[in-house]
């Protein structure tokens, strides 16, 4: 079904995306601009191929909405390394740059796409876009993520996470030198009101973040560390060891300097524990550190 709107006065000097942006609320700006791209929308009867063109008042705007694809995750034969599994259960080993689910501007290529391809079905309890998915790893961070195979054991595993039950340990190589060799971090994360794409815990507001620290070894210019986090907050650690002055190394986002032959954060999520939902007990799983973390590393401390 086309849409069809009338530029009003007011309207004179609006961008052609930002007027549907604001009539249109249903659709992201990115998804209005391809079907501008598209020739899907006509201004006064004419293909307007341009997202920048300015309007002046009282133009005749027709959008053909193009078919949106089914809401759902799909298979898809992506290489994955299994670091567990149960009938309840699943542990993943995720590699850098893997995106966890689809989200806005992705729709394949996920660590979700892999799972279903590889087991068929997931718990369904988180969604049909996210699929088996209890918690989240960043796509720059690699390590061990928890996979729920079932309703029951999403539910089993989801009341671990918000009672704080599940231990999650992680290693960072942050820029700097502690003073300390342990510490404790306490403070609420907000979205950045300056930069959207970061978080922040210099506002005092927000929801509440706790992250422990220690020193496992000094190397030149950074250390590194073992972290422990009792919330699950996003960029938490990131945004926690920036606030103490020792971003991630490699984490530019956060006012890391740039690494190119490390490409990425240097943050791995090492060892996850938990009780299994099939009732085998307390279950511990590690993932090894990627060669290039392992690498870097070494360049560092030699």
């Amino acid at each position: 079904m086309a849409f069809e709107l009338e530029a009003g006065g007011g309207d004179a000097g609006t961008r052609l995306d930002h007027f549907l942006a604001a009539r249109l609320a249903g659709y992201s700006r990115a998804q209005l601009q391809q079907w501008i791209a598209a020739a899907r929308v006509s201004v006064n009867g004419a293909p307007a191929r341009k997202s920048s063109l300015k309007l002046r008042g009282g133009e005749r705007i027709v959008v053909e909405p193009a078919e949106r694809p089914p809401l759902r995750a799909t298979p898809e034969q992506i290489p994955l390394d299994i670091l567990y599994e149960d009938a309840a259960v699943v542990a993943v080993n995720k590699p850098a740059g893997l995106v966890v689910h689809a989200g806005a501007g992705r729709s394949s290529g996920t660590l979700v796409n892999a799972l279903l391809h590889r087991f068929g079905g997931l718990s369904r309890a988180g969604g049909e876009m996210r699929p088996g998915i209890v918690h989240r790893l960043d796509k720059g961070t690699s390590g061990v993520l928890l996979v729920a195979r079932t309703d029951a054991a999403h539910r089993h595993l989801a009341a671990q996470f918000a009672a704080r039950c599940v231990e999650k340990t992680y290693l960072a190589v942050v820029q700097g030198a502690p003073r300390r060799e342990q510490g404790v971090i306490d403070a609420p994360i907000t979205r950045d009101p300056q930069r959207r794409t970061r978080m922040t815990a210099r506002l005092g507001t927000g929801r509440s973040a706790h992250t422990e620290y220690r020193v496992l070894e000094r190397l030149r210019g950074y250390t590194l560390l073992e972290v422990r986090i009792g919330t699950g907050r996003t960029h938490q650690i990131r945004v926690h060891l920036a606030s103490i002055g020792h971003p991630v190394a490699g984490d530019t986002l956060y006012g890391a300097a740039a690494q190119p032959e490390l490409g990425r954060p240097w943050l791995h999520a090492r060892r996850i524990r938990f009780e299994a939902p099939s009732g085998a007990g307390r279950i511990s799983v590690e993932a090894p550190l990627p060669p290039e973390l392992v690498a870097w590393k070494e360049r560092q401390s030699g």
